[in-house]
């Protein structure tokens, strides 16, 4: 295996050059990531009883992790910019490592805290760089299936993480997901030394590049887009479950397979959305957020309706798995010169959303009821649809964009 690839227009490796086992060990470190992330979803009262604080108190691991990786995102491109990239990419991995180990030996509120910000320096730092890494393993027509590809460690973290960790820690104590999680992320580790090949910094992403991509139009577009599609789902999605209690009127062991259903319409929405993205990433985010909207509309309406949830709900799970390969591929093409930065932007988008729409979902259930969550994914969504549709990229791959 080369040290550094051979290069190609905007830094792609050339035609026949395709290091798929280096793809496969960054899916591992999302799957390990995002696993480690969800985990406490589905362990939050054992861990608040064993650590003697509240449900609340025990839910700011989730909080943690989410603010310090919106933060880590942007920065850890510029502050490890003179580094080799696998260098960094195996140090991001490491602390993953850490942390895990850290809240298995937490014996206390702050010490997981600390693991869970260990935890959000390695989330942002990893998808801030996992679109740039990958454009340096593919070739540029197989940048799309590669980005799928390595989401699917998302997508099969999502439906695999909470239902498993809450298995185990049934059986043997919350701590044994985490251990797990460790084991997981240790193998991970081993594998990207391997196969990834040394990769020496090209970006040299700084804070007047990062002001210098926000004075992009395309890329202006791409943030704002990601703002209004992704708060609108967060928004209709996160408060899916009151709908499903008050207005549906489902059991939780429906409720449970419902979910369930979504997180294997994302896993094969994945894999449809990476299919559409090779040949239009505005294509692959439109096609995402009208079928969203229509759903999330559906619910407003018909939400009453057992089907009605049943199939929408399990649907808006594969379409949602169109947005995440749609955008990388999207933010990649639009500033393959910086990449790293772009990604890094990208990602702090896509938290800056999610805390806006879990806040703005909030906001309008509070004030008109469970139906709230899909009113604001039915608007936010439209309109983001729209501005992708009307601003997004139209160039045809190995054009000029």
């Amino acid at each position: 295996m080369h040290n550094a690839p051979s290069v190609e227009s905007h830094g792609f490796p050339s035609p026949d050059r395709a290091n798929w086992l280096g793809i496969a060990s960054l899916a591992l470190g999302v799957f390990g990531l995002v696993t480690a992330e969800f985990l406490p979803a589905s362990l939050l009262t054992a861990m608040a009883i064993d650590l003697g604080v509240s449900d609340g108190a025990a839910g700011q691991a989730v909080t943690a992790t989410a603010i310090v990786g919106a933060i880590a995102a942007p920065t850890i491109p510029v502050l490890t910019r003179n580094f080799d990239r696998k260098q960094v990419i195996l140090a991001l991995t490491l602390l993953l490592v850490l942390s895990n180990v850290l809240a298995v030996s937490a014996a206390n509120l702050p010490v997981l805290l600390v693991s869970r910000v260990m935890l959000g320096v390695a989330l942002g730092g990893f998808w801030s760089m996992a679109a740039a890494l990958a454009m340096r393993l593919v070739p540029e027509k197989l940048f799309a299936r590669a980005m799928s590809a390595i989401l699917t460690g998302v997508s099969v973290a999502t439906v695999c993480a909470a239902p498993i960790g809450a298995y185990m820690g049934n059986l043997w104590g919350w701590r044994s997901a985490f251990i797990a999680a460790g084991v997981l992320s240790v193998v991970t580790l081993a594998v990207q030394v391997l196969a990834i090949p040394r990769l020496p910094p090209r970006d040299h992403p700084n804070l007047k590049v990062l002001f210098e991509l926000l004075g992009r139009g395309d890329v202006r577009v791409a943030l704002l887009a990601v703002l209004l599609v992704i708060s609108g789902h967060f928004a209709g999605f996160t408060y899916i479950r009151p709908l499903m209690e008050n207005i549906t009127h489902l059991s939780v062991n429906t409720i449970s397979a419902i979910l369930l259903g979504y997180g294997v319409g994302g896993f094969l929405g994945n894999f449809a959305g990476g299919f559409i993205a090779e040949r239009s990433e505005r294509y692959a985010v439109v096609c995402g957020g009208a079928m969203i909207a229509v759903l999330a509309a559906a619910l407003w309406v018909a939400g009453s309706s057992a089907v009605v949830a049943a199939v929408a709900i399990t649907l808006w799970g594969f379409a949602f798995g169109a947005f995440p390969v749609g955008f990388q591929t999207w933010i990649v093409r639009a500033a393959p010169d910086h990449a790293e930065g772009a990604g890094g932007l990208m990602v702090a988008a896509f938290q800056v959303a999610i805390a806006s729409g879990a806040i703005g979902g909030g906001v309008m259930v509070d004030h008109v009821g469970a139906l709230g969550g899909p009113i604001f994914a039915t608007i936010a969504l439209t309109l983001g649809t729209l501005l992708t549709l009307r601003y997004g990229p139209r160039a045809v791959r190995g054009q000029a964009r």
